[in-house]
Formats: structure tokens, C-alpha cells, sequence
């Protein structure tokens, strides 16, 4: 057996005459790994630094608070070894000077350990080799430190295919609704090749509709545009855009903080929209229904302190819903135009600052909610209802080990799943997504008549509904 094929944990236990330092890995597997990656090492400080961010990036799911609170207290190697030492909940809190409660830490435990397996962290490392992606830390030259505020919340790592330095550019965020009308996608472009035309990089989330209409008029204008990814920047999602992220690569940045090999689900991409939101000193949201999750990275945007347009449409659209309805009742600026996304992310002249590397997005001011709404369903139900599956039945320490959750956390989940009819399970407590039911032609006709075309984005057979 391997030591890819075998627990972390117990390779260092069986290795007490190896260093250390070494994770139970050899050496120069390590180092050949993450020199694979852009990270050849200096030092054994460097080297282990940067595992075990990597390793990190494996364990937690994206936007774990507590995670991030005891990587900053003592830094992502010490509070790995931690894990590897199987420390008591008791030790975390201390570890971060109680900033994390006894109970998060005993819930983190529960939901890291069962990831914590040395052969997915190498996966991740070779995939991302094979695809020429970089790893990116916070702390590097090339760190786009706007993500830094989300604070505790901020990736650990970014994977990065491309020019990392177009992360650092200032952006202007770009989104909207995949089911975009011919309105929507044409505003789209033109928006985004006057944005670029003076100067500014175009971010968004590379998906059908308004995000990819925003990412193709930037690269037609010869601009530099960034793709944030749900998903493991080895296999593009969605992907019938994959020759439009090949190019992106070309002259921009594809990147995400989930590790290679991560599927994208619909919490992920709720979370990827808050790195979206960050690393751009404005976010305009283009067209947008009720539901769409474009409204979400919007409120990432007003948490952050960043500005907020929105583009009208048609009183009478339903595509442009969301767009009114953050106009009406939050504080969304009315956006016409590459002018006016200039003017709300650089100040009245919408000229770039001089130094482009020092300038930073506003901080926000204290006690500024940004008007945001509470999420409407708990995170944890979330990410179970993505991890089932219609197929095949799964355990329930299956489910807790794909969403990264304890096992108590996940039966929860699935208790309020099973009353809302989205989960059922059979006499040997395995579950899966019930069916969708069989409709007749005639049915699905009068359906798609009712909802009339501007509704499609609510209907998203990926099942992840409102997350792009």
C-alpha cells in the first residue's frame, strides 16, 4: 500500500524515525508536487505552508469562517498539525484565543476529519498540474488582497489558470441570469467592451447568458477579463463553455478556490459569487429575475461596502425583476452604461487610479449592512439536498463526508428534507432525491405556456436553481 492510499493520520503515525515535517509523504514527492504548481519550495517553512493550504483547501468547504479564524491565530501548518495530533475542540479554542466557540470547534472537527485523507490532496495537486493551474496564497505578490476582506470568510487558497495578475487589475464585476434575453445579452456586451475599452477588467462567473456575453465582448475588445469558478479548474463548468474558458485563459484568469477535482454544486456557487463580488470595485447586475442568483452576488457586494448598479428593463419583463427590485429597495445605482459603471466604481471622472496595483476597493463602514437579506434556506440543508442523488442511495457518512458536514448535522438536514418531499431514505437509513415525476407532452406544454420564456432561469435542470 501507498501512502497516497492510506489516512495522513496514520502515516505519521507509522513514521516516527521520518521527519515530521515530511506530513508522512516523502520529500521529494511533496516538493515535486507543489513545484508542479508554482510553489517549488525555499525552505521546509515554505514547503509546509503551502501543503497545507493545499490540504486545507481539500478539508473545508468554501466560506468556513472557523477554518479561517484558526489559520490566521496559527497559521495553516500549525493548525493542520493540530488536526494530525486529533486535538480536542478545547485546543482549537485556544488556538484562536477563543474568537471560536467550543461548540463551532467541535462541529468543525466533525465535519474536517472525514477529509482528511492524503491521497485527495495529491489528486488535487496532480490535477492541477496536468492542467498548468497555479497555486495562489494569501501573502504571495500576486494575492489579489481585495479579497482579504472577506475576512475570515476569504479563500485559502486560489487555483488559477492563466495571468494571476489579471486578478489584481481593477475590475468591474458583470452578472446576471443565464436565461438573459436579447435585451439583456446585448447590454451585456456593450457594456462590457466599453468597460474594457477604458481600461478596466471584466469579472464574472463564466456561465450561460449575461456571463458569458460579458466575458466574449471583453476578449472580442481585446480587454482583460476574469472567470470565478464554482467548481475545479480541471473540468469547466458548464461545459458548453469550455472553448470560451480556454480562451479566457489565453489573455485573463480562470480561478477558483475549490480544489481540483470539485464538483460545482449550488452552494459552491453561492460562495463563488462572494469572491466575484470582492475581487471587482463594482458590481453591476445586468438583468435579473426574482430568483436569480445574480441578486446574490449583489448583496456580497453591499456587505463588502462595494457599489452596486443595476441596468432597467422592460416594466413588463420578468427578466428584469431583480433589477428593479434592487433599484426600488436597496441602494443600487441605475447603470445605462460603460460611463456610468466607470463613474460608480472610480469616482465621477470613471478614470482609473494612476497606480493600478496599490489601488484597493473602499473598506466598509462599520455597522453597514449593505441592505443585504438573510439567506432563506439553512447552508447545511443546502449543500445535503445538492449532494443527493436521484439514482443512488447514500449513507449518511457519505453525505456528511461529500458537503463537508458532521454526520448529526447532515441527519438533520435530511429530516427536513424528507418533510419538504426532497429527500427519502429506506429501512437501512440510505438515502437519495426522490424523482422528479413523469409528465405527458400536453402537461409540460401547458406548463412552459404559464411561465412564459423569461421564467426558464427558474427552472434549472443542473439542479442548481438561482445559483448563477
Amino acid at each position: 500500500m501507498t501512502i497516497s492510499e492510506i489516512d495522513v493520520p496514520m502515516a505519521l503515525e507509522g513514521l516516527d524515525a521520518m521527519p515530521r515535517r515530511s506530513w508522512g509523504i516523502p520529500d521529494a514527492r511533496l516538493e515535486e508536487s507543489l513545484a508542479a504548481v508554482g510553489r517549488a519550495p525555499v525552505d521546509a517553512a515554505a514547503r509546509d505552508e503551502a501543503f497545507a493550504r493545499a490540504v486545507w483547501s481539500v478539508l473545508v468547504e468554501p466560506g468556513d469562517a472557523t477554518a479561517g479564524a484558526l489559520i490566521r491565530h496559527r497559521g495553516a501548518a500549525e493548525a493542520l498539525r493540530m488536526l494530525l495530533d486529533r486535538a480536542p475542540a478545547s485546543a482549537l479554542v485556544a488556538a484562536a484565543d477563543g474568537e471560536i466557540a467550543g461548540r463551532a470547534a467541535s462541529e468543525a472537527l466533525a465535519r474536517w476529519m472525514p477529509r482528511l485523507r492524503a491521497d485527495d490532496v495529491l489528486r488535487a495537486l496532480d490535477g492541477a498540474a496536468r492542467c498548468s493551474a497555479q497555486l495562489l496564497m494569501p501573502g504571495d505578490a500576486l494575492w489579489p488582497e481585495a479579497l482579504d476582506d472577506l475576512g475570515d470568510s476569504a479563500p485559502i487558497v486560489l487555483w488559477v489558470r492563466g495571468d494571476p495578475t489579471a486578478l489584481r487589475r481593477p475590475g468591474i464585476a458583470v452578472v446576471g441570469a443565464r436565461a438573459a434575453t436579447g435585451y439583456g445579452e446585448h447590454v451585456a456586451m456593450e457594456l462590457s467592451a466599453g468597460l474594457v475599452g477604458r481600461g478596466a477588467a471584466v469579472v464574472s462567473g463564466g456561465a450561460y447568458g449575461i456571463d458569458g456575453m460579458a466575458h466574449r465582448a471583453a476578449l472580442a475588445s481585446g480587454g482583460t477579463t476574469v472567470a470565478v469558478l464554482a467548481g475545479g479548474i480541471d473540468r469547466f463548468y458548464p461545459a458548453g463553455h469550455e472553448a470560451l474558458l480556454q480562451r479566457i485563459v489565453q489573455s485573463g484568469a480562470v480561478v477558483a478556490e475549490a480544489p481540483c477535482g470539485s464538483a460545482p454544486t449550488k452552494w459552491r456557487f453561492l460562495q463563488r459569487n462572494r469572491i466575484i463580488a470582492a475581487l471587482a470595485r463594482a458590481t453591476i447586475v445586468v438583468e435579473a429575475g426574482r430568483r436569480s442568483g445574480a441578486l446574490n452576488t449583489a448583496h456580497h457586494a453591499m456587505d463588502l461596502g462595494r457599489e452596486v448598479g443595476a441596468v432597467p428593463g422592460p416594466v413588463t419583463s420578468a427578466a428584469s425583476a431583480g433589477c428593479h427590485r434592487l433599484l426600488r429597495e436597496h441602494p443600487a445605482v441605475c447603470v445605462t452604461g460603460a460611463a456610468d459603471a466607470m463613474a460608480l466604481a472610480f469616482g465621477a471622472d470613471g478614470v482609473l487610479p494612476e497606480d493600478h496595483e496599490a489601488s484597493a476597493p473602499p473598506r466598509p463602514m462599520p455597522g453597514d449592512d449593505g441592505g443585504s437579506e438573510p439567506p432563506r434556506e439553512d447552508p447545511v440543508v443546502t449543500r445535503v439536498a445538492d449532494a443527493l442523488r436521484p439514482q443512488r442511495r447514500q449513507t449518511v457518512d457519505e453525505l456528511a463526508r461529500a458537503v463537508g458536514e458532521s454526520a448529526a448535522n447532515v441527519r438533520g438536514a435530511l429530516g427536513i428534507l424528507e418533510l419538504e418531499g426532497r429527500a427519502t431514505g429506506d429501512d437501512l437509513d440510505r438515502w437519495r432525491r426522490p424523482r422528479a415525476p413523469r409528465r405527458t407532452r400536453r402537461s409540460a406544454d401547458e406548463s412552459a405556456a404559464a411561465t412564459g420564456p423569461a421564467r426558464q432561469e427558474e427552472a434549472d435542470p443542473s439542479g442548481v436553481t438561482g445559483a448563477e
